[in-house]
């Protein structure tokens, strides 16, 4: 897997959600047709939606704990480096202002 941006990955989460609750209200206006065929792949669809939400849930858990992960390191580093810390904090302040100044 690739690495994205957040904002990526959660237009994507927000997307997939979407989808999911419009296959489902799709399933419910669905009900009314007859036939077994028809209710074969109703059941199939639901039986393929829940487990896309348990999916999702589970993506979202992993990405919660390894940002969470990433701040414990984050953190652990200044407290063990402090001055390179400041460093570094004061080199992309540098950086942000000459870019901001270009504009």
């Amino acid at each position: 897997m690739t690495k994205s941006t957040p904002v990526s990955k959660e237009k994507l989460m927000s997307d997939l959600r979407l989808v999911i609750a419009d296959a489902e209200e799709l399933l419910r206006l669905s009900v009314d047709q007859v036939g077994e065929g028809a209710a074969e792949v109703r059941d199939r669809v639901q039986d393929r939606l829940d487990k896309v939400k348990v999916d999702l849930l589970q993506v979202q858990e992993a990405a919660l704990n390894k940002a969470k992960e990433a701040g414990h390191a984050a953190d652990d580093f200044v407290q063990d480096n402090p001055w390179q810390a400041v460093g570094i904090a004061a080199g992309v302040g540098l950086l942000v202002g000459l870019l901001a100044s270009r504009r």
